[in-house]
């Protein structure tokens, strides 16, 4: 039987690709098959479960060095964190026991965040996990994220895809991941207590993304002035050490934060400590400038690289009406009859195109083979976890994907995965979980060609149908 485009697109383009019977299911109701996973209480999936914390991985972490330079805020209080790097930086005395904790602890995270995303059964809100963790990126580029990477995918993003972006952004704002990998930790008043002492100065780095790419967008509106009275604003947000309360959590340091007035898009903020901070964030959660940001953002991903005018604003719209409730912006998407039009117009990630692989054809990943396969493969495409270059995150456009070098690294996997599953699949039904909806006559033509089953299966899955979106 020959199911509906529909169901495709509801399992590729709003979810991580069709899993054994998920295409069938898809078909009855594709838009109440996806709102069905919304409305249902978010599982926990399993392989996530036993990792640690963020703050455990920082008290880890910091157990291994040496003392670094510190800033003394108060009697046993230091501001100090590892300084940035990439992997393999010598850090301190021991820089080998460092690097494999580090090393160690990434490799369980990008495992089990793989394993969840292939054995998921709500893939629409793991889409948006990933979706707004590439967002608020925060990369291994530099070292001392390594440990935080995979908690804050689950601290502070998976807990709010459905909720508000105020919250969101909040939560991701506060959290060690990003205070250290744009550098807030040590982002100091020149005319703080502690910048007068220690002739420490303002970065940047966070207040900059934060309106670059989190909130506003580069078009929002916003001068480098503004940047520059931001960065005061959020002076003093950092990480508690031991000693402190809380630590390896967020900490606010009133002898580090900039006094006196700041003027920030146009509004006065008077000297307030922490509060300067939180009614910036608040600002910018509800600027018209976000809404249409966040909306260019999500229609390019559930609708089109270039997505239609009319589309971002509608979700604009959704977005400003509803003070930025995600679950109504998902609802939009998936809502909007342009995600449903044919031809299909996305392509999948590296990311995805592996994980699809592994759903498509329900590969065990019980032991350390298949996973270390589909790890490897995401190594030689150039997207692992967690590892984008810069804070712009991983790219959300065809071109960002596809190569001739892409397409044959694609091609290999599907072969190297087609073989380790011999005699687990045959074509037809590979064909009829994955891309029969949308098989072209040449792909058919193809697979009567091929020498194979194994060839016929690796043809399924480097074929430009499995490809797309």
């Amino acid at each position: 039987m020959t199911l509906p485009v529909s169901a495709f697109i509801a399992a590729n383009r709003f979810g991580l690709g069709a899993g054994p019977g998920e295409l069938a299911a898809a078909s009855i109701d594709p838009k109440a098959w996806l709102k069905s996973q919304l409305t249902a209480t978010p599982e926990t999936p399993a392989a996530l479960a036993e990792l640690p914390d963020a703050a455990d991985s920082y008290l880890a972490l910091r157990r291994m060095m040496q003392p670094v330079p510190a800033v003394r805020i108060q009697p046993g209080a230091l501001a100090a964190a590892p300084k940035p790097g990439p992997a393999g930086s010598k850090l301190n005395k021991a820089p080998g026991s460092i690097n494999k904790l580090a090393a160690e602890q990434y490799a369980r995270e990008v495992t089990a965040r793989l394993i969840a995303q292939v054995q998921s059964r709500q893939p629409l809100r793991e889409r948006l996990v990933a979706f707004w963790s590439n967002h608020f990126t925060v990369s291994v580029a530099r070292f001392n994220v390594m440990v935080f990477a995979g908690a804050f995918e689950r601290e502070a993003i998976r807990p709010h895809v459905t909720g508000r972006f105020l919250d969101l952004l909040l939560a991701a704002v506060h959290h060690p991941a990003m205070l250290f990998y744009l550098d807030n930790v040590v982002s100091t008043g020149p005319h703080s207590r502690v910048g007068l002492r220690r002739y420490m100065g303002l970065n940047e780095n966070l207040a900059r993304e934060l309106l670059e790419l989190h909130t506003l967008g580069v078009d929002g509106g916003y001068t480098q002035a503004d940047v520059t009275q931001f960065a005061p604003i959020l002076t003093g947000w950092s990480v508690a050490v031991p000693g402190e309360k809380g630590p390896g959590g967020f900490i606010f340091r009133p002898a580090m934060h900039e006094p006196g007035e700041k003027l920030f898009l146009g509004s006065r903020f008077s000297e307030g400590g922490e509060k300067e901070g939180l009614d910036a964030l608040v600002l910018l959660a509800r600027h018209p400038s976000t809404a249409r940001h966040i909306a260019r953002q999500f229609a390019r991903h559930f609708i089109a690289d270039d997505p239609p005018p009319a589309v971002v604003d509608r979700f604009a719209e959704v977005f400003r009406q509803t003070h930025g409730d995600l679950m109504a912006l998902t609802l939009a998407a998936i809502d909007a009859p342009e995600a449903w039009a044919e031809p299909l117009a996305k392509v999948k990630s590296h990311n995805e195109f592996v994980v699809a692989s592994l759903r498509a054809t329900d590969a065990p990943l019980t032991g350390p083979g298949m996973v270390g396969v589909a790890l490897g493969a995401l190594r030689g495409l150039g997207q692992m976890p967690f590892a984008a270059l810069s804070p712009a995150g991983w790219p959300d456009r065809a071109d960002g994907w596809i190569g001739p070098d892409a397409v044959m690294e694609r091609a290999d996997f599907a072969t190297v995965l087609a073989r380790r599953l011999r005699g687990r699949l045959t074509p037809t039904r590979l064909l009829e979980a994955s891309v029969g909806p949308v098989a072209t006559p040449a792909l058919a033509r193809a697979l009567a060609h091929a020498a194979s089953v194994e060839d016929a299966n690796a043809l399924i899955l480097a074929s430009p149908e499995f490809q797309r979106r």
